[in-house]
Formats: structure tokens, sequence, C-alpha cells
């Protein structure tokens, strides 16, 4: 057997992103246990809802704890049996102590969705979208005791297109990072790959986002709240309000025309759209609240004042 088949590994991760990157170790790695974070009461009826990762973890066979904090004496007994002599992070959602850090013989391996420097953090793929990023990556990185900022073993782009939100970069991103992790593995265990320092020149952060953050603000641009849309969705999602009612704004687009006042709200071409200093955003798909998503078109017909205001 080879020495990537022989190395104890463990996997850290969470949402949907990591998915490709377990399934790539699962089938080249020896797993031997998965760590994930708690179940989560999620959606309108607020049910105890398992990490995407667990149930992956579960449907391979593979040993899963959830711990709230991975520095919890029972979390840290666990992983000192798992014996690690490599553990893989992608997307796990916590912070990694330097006793966790310590502990696998080749360290803590992070697939980390940007291409760093840029967009150190926990929201990178939101953030290029927010900046108007004209292309993404991913970094595969020995992780430190800092946020992202460890050295880099390997670095992949890919074009961020015109149309792409987080859900469909992420899905895009998710599959180069178990690509280019598989690919880099090798090399780095048998010592011929060795970590490169990161610049510090163009480091930028990518904070965690709040649920507030999604508010479109409409003195802003046109374009930049379009970027808004698609950065946030599907979460924490982008919305406004109509009528004391909240609309989720699922699918919108920047045109520019000019003439109106800051949020005025007028029908373009037969969808709602609202005004900004700059150009128009023309509301594709929206979700009113309690209400299921639709076609800007069909609400329209149920939105009678719209333009009226």
């Amino acid at each position: 057997m080879s020495t990537l088949e022989l190395t104890r590994t463990v996997f850290m991760g969470s949402p949907e992103f990591a998915l490709l990157t377990l399934q790539a170790l699962a089938e080249s790695l020896l797993v031997v246990g998965v760590v994930t974070q708690p179940d989560r009461p999620a959606g309108r009826g607020r049910v105890l809802t398992p990490p995407p990762v667990k149930l992956l973890a579960q449907s391979l066979g593979f040993p899963v704890i959830q711990p709230r904090r991975l520095r919890e004496a029972e979390a840290m007994e666990q992983l000192r049996l798992w014996a690690p002599d490599l553990i893989v992070v992608a997307a796990f959602g916590q912070i990694l102590r330097p006793a966790v850090l310590e502990l696998p013989r080749y360290g803590c391996i992070n697939v980390h969705a940007s291409l760093l420097p840029r967009w150190r953090g926990a929201a990178p793929i939101q953030a290029a979208l927010l900046a108007g990023d004209e292309h993404s990556g991913v970094t595969i990185m020995r992780m430190d005791a800092g946020i992202d900022t460890g050295p880099t073993l390997s670095q992949r782009s890919l074009a961020v297109l015109p149309e792409d939100n987080t859900l469909s970069l992420g899905a895009r991103l998710a599959e180069l990072g178990a690509q280019l992790l598989l690919e880099t593995l090798p090399g780095y265990l048998n010592g011929e790959l060795l970590p490169q320092p990161q610049a510090e020149i163009g480091a930028t952060y990518a904070p965690m986002l709040k649920k507030e953050e999604g508010a479109l603000d409409f003195t802003r641009p046109a374009e930049d709240l379009a970027r808004q849309v698609r950065a946030f969705y599907p979460w924490p999602g982008a919305f406004t309000y109509w009528n004391d009612l909240l609309l989720k704004i699922h699918r919108a687009h920047a045109i520019s025309i000019s003439g109106y006042a800051p949020g005025h709200r007028l029908i373009h071409d037969g969808l709602p759209a609202i005004a900004t200093p700059a150009g128009l955003l023309v509301i594709d798909e929206l979700q009113p609240a309690g209400k299921k998503s639709l076609p800007g078109q069909q609400f329209l017909q149920g939105a009678r004042i719209w333009g009226s205001a």
C-alpha cells in the first residue's frame, strides 16, 4: 500500500462545500474519524438538522463526533485515540487551537476557497462576489495559529461567471478543491512539496456574515446590489421590505437606467425594479415572507400597486 493509503486521517468539515473533499479522502486515504458541527435547528419548522458532512460520513461508515467546541476534553481525547497522521479541514466552522494543530505529524491541511492571501476568513466566496472579483480559486495550505495565514502548498484559480452566486461558485470551488487536494497530498506527504510562506501584500479578510447584512440599501449603485444578491444567496439572503412585508431577493440584475429617486419602485420589462443613484435593480426572482419563491412577473400579478411609490 502507498503512503497515501496508510495515512491515518481525520477530516473536519460541516457544509456542502466539504462533501467532495471528504468523498475524495475516503477513496484515497485511511479516514479514521470525522469531526463536524452539532445538529442545529433549520428551516421554517426549526427541525433539528444534521450538517451535510455528518450524513455523508455516516453513510461511509466513519465514526463522527460533533463537539460544540473542539477544545472540549472529550473531543480532544477522541482525537488522541484516533491518532491521526494528518488532519484535513474544509469549511469546518471552528478555530483549531495549537493542541490540535500540533497533534498529527503531518499537521493540519486546509482546503480554503480563495486565492490566498486574498480573502482570508470565514466567507471568502461571498467576499469575492461582493467585490466583483473576476477570478476566484482554491488554496491548499498548512494551518497555523492565525486565521488562514499558514504557508501554502498549492493553488488553482477559476473564472467567476457573471451569473455566479455563492451556491454555484461554491459548487465549482468544492470540486476544484477536492481535486487539488488529491494532487497535492502525495508530494507533501513524501517531503517533495514544501509549504511556502504567504505574502502579506494583498492580504484581505472576509469575516463571517450576519443576517442583517443582507438588507439592500438603495442609496448604493444597482451593480453593487446585484452583487450582494448573488453573494448572499442562499445564505444569509438579500432582502428588502414592501408595505411592511419582507421580500427575500433570490435573483436580480442591474441595468443602467437613471432618472428615478433612490428607492422608487417601478416595473421594467414586466419585472419589479427599484431605483438607485446609479441604475435600476431589476428583480428576477423573490420570495415574500411565508410564501414560496416565485418569478418577478408572477409576483407582480398579485402586487398591483408595486409601481405606485
